[in-house]
């Protein structure tokens, strides 16, 4: 019988792996790492998940992958969800949830010792209701139509192919290897027509079910945070992450990188995107040495505006605060520019470190080691209902 378990979670438009790019990379030997440190052995999980579906239908696939992964005989259950993750797992956990599968949530729940959550909208994030938009919706369906017809796959194909020419650009420039090398040696070049490709499926996963793009917005996680409540007896802790505003100047190597530029220009999209507060919705107000310890990881000024690009760091409290990193979204699961293996899809600029991360994850795999349940959480302070000055 398994003595302890860790399941890590993915995020919205998650996966376990497609291809040779992992969504949590590089984290399992970081994390077990890190627990073995402290004399902890533990196997490690890395849960698939469904894109784009509702909150509830991912705790489903979540409470599957439980069993299948034989949680029910270990002594000890430890979930860590990034993102939309972390939700799936409090749903999951929550008392008097109504799943299929009888009473096999209550069990899972009675066998959980920690919940983590890493960069994840406990508040709901503005960048959802993108989604809801004409252009997010636009978007949505030309996904779906480039996966299911086999024109679409055909396009993609070949278009891919072009990229992983690409690529080589950086060979003859002699510049180390960008974003789009890394995703044609991860994926395009392995990228064929046949339906049962992993890209195709992973597509139709979001165009079957697009429901947290609803849920996650600051109005339909309201909802949420009122309904689902924590387990006494299990540790709900988090890690918040944050970047700086996007600065104006670049470097002259910068302007000469037309991928960089290209993904910096989304960056800054989607940070100014996540960067507008609700004025009815307002986040977590933390308390002074939270606030103090978070605004020391960062090295500015935290405010209702600051995010990690995707999700506002205020909205990522839930629990007691293990670790604040300088870091957007994607750097804390291990896709950043100094990992040496990955691709930086996020160039925020923040300067994310193999030290920066590893300290991350250390700090998870302490709560792991030490969990420090609390039996009736204090409900946060809320700001005043209105947005603040730009």
């Amino acid at each position: 019988m398994a003595e302890r378990i860790v399941f890590l979670v993915p995020g919205f438009f998650g996966f376990s792996s497609v291809g040779a790019v992992s969504y949590f990379e590089d984290v399992e030997r970081v994390l077990g790492t890190a627990l073995q440190r402290r004399g902890v052995e533990a196997r490690i999980v890395c849960c698939r998940t469904q894109p784009t579906a509702s909150i509830r239908r991912r705790a489903e696939a979540l409470r599957l992958q439980v069993q299948r992964s034989a949680g029910l005989k270990a002594r000890e259950l430890h979930f860590v969800g990034h993102s939309t993750g972390g939700l799936d797992v409090r749903l999951l956990l929550a008392p008097g949830l109504r799943m299929a599968g009888g009473d096999v949530a209550a069990r899972i729940a009675r066998r959980t010792r920690s919940a983590i959550s890493v960069a994840t909208p406990h508040r709901g994030t503005p960048l959802a209701n993108h989604f809801l938009s004409v252009q997010g919706q636009t978007l949505l369906l030309l996904l779906s139509a480039l996966a299911t017809s086999g024109q679409g796959r055909g396009l993609i194909v070949a278009t891919a192919r072009a990229l992983a020419l690409a690529a080589k650009v950086d060979d003859w420039l002699d510049r180390d290897p960008g974003a789009l090398e890394r995703l044609a040696e991860g994926l395009l070049q392995q990228l064929s027509l046949k339906r049962s490709d992993p890209l195709w499926r992973y597509l139709r996963q979001i165009q079957r079910d697009q429901g947290a793009a609803v849920q996650l917005t600051p109005e339909g996680i309201d909802l949420f945070a009122a309904a689902v409540a924590d387990r006494p007896g299990i540790d709900y802790a988090c890690v918040v992450a944050g970047v700086p505003r996007p600065r104006e100047s670049l470097k002259p190597a910068e302007l000469l990188d037309p991928e960089y530029l290209v993904l910096r220009a989304l960056f800054r999209l989607l940070h100014a995107l996540a960067s507008r507060p609700h004025p009815h919705y307002p986040y977590p107000e933390p308390d002074a040495p939270v606030r103090a310890a978070i605004e020391r990881a960062f090295g500015f000024e935290l405010s209702a505006r600051t995010s990690d690009g995707v999700v506002p760091s205020l909205s990522q409290l839930h629990g007691r605060l293990l670790h604040a990193a300088r870091a957007d979204h994607l750097d804390v699961v291990g896709h950043y520019t100094l990992a040496g293996r990955t691709a930086d899809w996020l160039p925020s600029g923040a300067g994310f470190t193999p030290e920066a991360f590893e300290a991350a994850w250390d700090a998870v795999a302490g709560a792991i080691a030490s969990p420090q349940p609390a039996a009736a959480p204090a409900a946060p302070r809320r700001r005043a209902a209105r947005a603040p000055a730009a």
